[in-house]
């Protein structure tokens, strides 16, 4: 076997269009395959995408074996399976959960169900320096501020409504972009001349994203494409700036971390940087692998959480479509 740091941990990933699945030790990532699903029209639609990962999972796990192997690790030099539980598609979910409950049966090995949102704080801090920061959560449906304090990751500031990534890709469609629309917004901002006024919701500590994108879709009609994604950006990262400064002054914690999918935009990061520059604060973001959905970050969260002994049964292995990460209790750090 290949020379690895403590326990080697199987990560399956699918909450939505990305399905993954990594093997992880402490020390780094021993190997990664993923299959995602790109629907030709619209948005995500979850029978088809939940159909794409049942066709593709039985593949998915026979390469990142095959490739394990290739490095001296067998099927049976895995310690634990972990699988993303939640929060996410429920039939995306659910064909995750079985693939991981077959796997340890059949190996022999115990159960790990993740928090998705969790994964990407804890891969984020893994692929970083970050020690104790308030994070900016954003990917397609989840949009929150947390910070951890006495056992558990707390919310301190969230969407109301839709997430950035799903409020991007709303307008994206109606814009004739294809899925998904985020990266495309972000290059056609580039080209803008001029901003154009967008509602501007923050409500106390949360915000509000569904009015904006109607507005920056109306806004088409009589502006310019890339002025309109310019200022939809500038709109919604501001937002999510304010509250993510204003929980680094409630929490007087003195690091930021960017995760999830929409981190990789750097417009946000640069953003980032200026007010934690300004506040002489650190500001982190794992390299772009690690911002989207990856089988990584579970096999990663899976890997801590077993170095805790914080285990899954199989009555307990349901999926949790609504898993919030504050509902997790996080054993393997202290105040």
């Amino acid at each position: 076997m290949t020379n690895t740091s403590g326990p080697i941990i199987l990560g399956i990933e699918g909450t939505a269009w990305n399905l993954s699945a990594a093997i992880v030790d402490y020390n780094d990532v021993i190997t990664e395959t993923t299959a995602t699903y790109s629907p030709p029209t619209g948005g995500i639609h979850p029978r088809e995408a939940s159909q794409h990962h049942a066709d593709h999972i039985g593949s998915v796990i026979t390469k990142v074996f095959l490739e394990a192997d290739g490095k001296g690790i067998n099927p049976s030099d895995i310690d634990a399976v972990a699988f993303s539980q939640g929060p996410g598609l429920g039939p995306c979910l659910r064909t995750v959960a079985t693939a991981a409950r077959a796997l340890s049966l059949s190996l022999d090995i115990p159960l790990i169900g993740v928090n998705h949102c969790i994964a990407h704080i804890e891969v984020g801090r893994w692929k970083t320096d970050a020690v104790d920061p308030v994070v900016l959560y954003v990917s397609g449906a989840n949009s929150q501020v947390l910070a951890y304090r006495k056992g558990r990751y707390r919310v301190f500031g969230e969407t109301l409504d839709i997430g950035i990534g799903n409020a991007l890709d709303k307008f994206a469609r109606g814009a004739g972009l294809l899925h998904p629309g985020g990266p495309r917004i972000e290059e056609l901002a580039k080209g803008a001349t001029s901003y154009i006024h967008l509602p501007y919701v923050v409500k106390g500590m949360d915000f509000s994203f569904t009015g904006m994108s109607t507005a920056a879709s109306n806004a088409l009609q009589s502006s310019l494409l890339e002025d309109v994604c310019y200022s939809l950006q500038e709109n919604a990262f501001a937002m999510l700036v304010e509250v993510t400064e204003r929980a680094v002054a409630h929490t007087g914690k003195d690091e930021v971390l960017l995760a999830g999918g929409v981190g990789a935009n750097m417009r946000l990061q640069e953003m980032l940087k200026i007010m934690c520059r300004e506040r002489g604060i650190k500001f982190y973001a794992p390299e772009r692998r690690f911002m989207g959905d990856n089988g990584t970050m579970i096999a990663y969260l899976g890997l801590i959480m077993y170095q805790h002994h914080t285990f899954t049964s199989i009555s307990q292995s349901h999926a949790w479509p609504n898993y919030r990460p504050d509902d997790t209790p996080v054993t393997w750090r202290q105040d």
